[in-house]
């Protein structure tokens, strides 16, 4: 990957073509579902104590709310193109990391946007605590975060290869 900003999101184009038909189907057919409740719900007289009317537009906001996230992530995709086999941890790259330098303690890991989750691997984003601590380092080096509690973790980088899915 040759961008490292922060707002890049990395994406098979699979991913890719399963975000944009979302932002498709929300933006034409879900839109044309929820006005005509909006609608059906406003028939029944006072909105004030309207509840169906009330969840209708609550339902339209959540749902706009998503088309302005898939607009702006698929805009700033990094479409098709798997990180380099460099060592070098990024998003897109499975990494193997040890705890405390203990390398009975590991975890291994997609760095990547919640996007692009797999349920065969645990995902971590890139702007998560952990993720910004390992993004950019190479395998062999020591990485620190910050728990939720304040304290510092430190993890040993074993290895980063390019997810494969």
């Amino acid at each position: 990957m040759t961008q490292t900003s922060e707002n890049v999101t990395w994406l098979t184009q699979e991913a890719y073509n399963q975000l944009k038909a979302e932002l498709e189907y929300l933006s034409g057919p879900a839109r044309t579902e929820i006005a005509v409740k909006i609608a059906a719900a406003r028939e029944e007289g006072d909105l004030r104590e309207n509840g169906g009317y009330h969840a209708a537009k609550e339902e339209q906001g959540k749902m706009e709310l998503r088309v302005r996230q898939l607009t702006q992530l698929l805009e700033h995709a990094k479409v098709g193109e798997a990180p380099a086999d460099d060592g070098v941890v990024e998003p897109g790259m499975v990494v193997t990391i040890a705890f405390d330098g203990d390398p009975d303690d590991t975890m291994t890991f997609l760095l990547a946007s919640r996007e692009y989750a797999s349920s065969d691997i645990e995902t971590y984003s890139p702007q998560s605590p952990l993720g910004t601590g390992v993004n950019g380092k190479r395998m062999g080096d020591d990485a620190e975060y910050e728990l939720p509690n304040g304290r510092t973790a430190t993890v040993k980088i074993l290895a980063a290869k390019p997810y494969t899915g």
